[in-house]
């Protein structure tokens, strides 16, 4: 099981080394085998939240990545660069990535290849808008995100697929899908991913659910069969609250 906390565009150098501080002395100590936690700051404080978190079972993530290993592609960054920054981990096509930068199935496959090339642990977004749930084409669409991200890739022994599910309609909302809607999305990408990339690959693969989890209903989510983890957003902010959502994983 997997809680992420995507801090997206927020905190500064200062706040970021106050949080990830924060978040050690409330996290560190309360972790079991097969759980682990990562934070995901923007780029400029990685190395300044590395510092922080180094020695502690917190571990370190970017929210994006280029998919060259270097060139001219000014204000890009590139996987080696993140894992020489301390990242274990990769947030990859991110609704608001798909959003607001156009980023499209073929991309996110690119960037899954030359994440997983540099030492990174790729976490794959999908999900569906508001306006495809209600048209009944969820299902559809998250199914094509799946065979587009994973499409030519050959699974082997050491590979061990993270995918999100972010409902797009249910991010920064104040909607949140229910126990019931997440696990059977959850599942059905699970027999999407067995299609693709094989069935004991899709076992195995952690899916997180991504549409605003919280501490008031972080319990119930997680304790859905197969809803592994968590990509949160804003109650990553608050140390307590990411707390919260971990001691809910500790007993889900």
């Amino acid at each position: 099981m997997l809680i992420a906390g995507n801090w997206k565009m927020n905190t500064t150098r200062a706040t970021a080394v106050e949080l990830a501080g924060r978040l050690v002395d409330a996290v560190g100590q309360t972790l079991r085998p097969g759980l682990n936690v990562a934070v995901f700051p923007p780029f400029v404080n990685l190395e300044a939240v590395s510092a922080v978190i180094e020695g502690s079972p917190v571990q370190l993530g970017a929210q994006n990545m280029h998919q060259d290993g270097s060139g001219a592609f000014t204000g890009e960054v590139s996987g080696d660069m993140l894992s020489s920054s301390g990242c274990q981990w990769v947030i990859l096509g991110h609704s608001e990535r798909r959003q607001y930068f156009r980023e499209d199935d073929a991309l996110v496959n690119a960037k899954d290849v030359a994440s997983r090339k540099s030492g990174l642990q790729p976490i794959i977004c999908v999900g569906e808008t508001l306006e495809q749930r209600e048209q009944g084409s969820e299902e559809t669409v998250v199914g094509m995100q799946i065979r587009g991200a994973f499409e030519g890739i050959e699974p082997d022994d050491e590979w061990h697929p993270v995918v999100a599910y972010e409902p797009v309609w249910a991010i920064g909302t104040g909607l949140t899908a229910t126990p019931e809607q997440a696990q059977s999305m959850h599942a059905f990408i699970r027999s999407c991913l067995s299609d693709a990339i094989g069935e004991r690959v899709a076992a195995d693969t952690e899916i997180l659910y991504g549409g605003s989890m919280n501490p008031d209903n972080a319990q119930d989510l997680l304790s859905q069969d197969d809803i592994d983890g968590g990509l949160i957003g804003g109650a990553s902010l608050k140390a307590d609250n990411f707390a919260s959502i971990v001691e809910a994983a500790l007993t889900a």
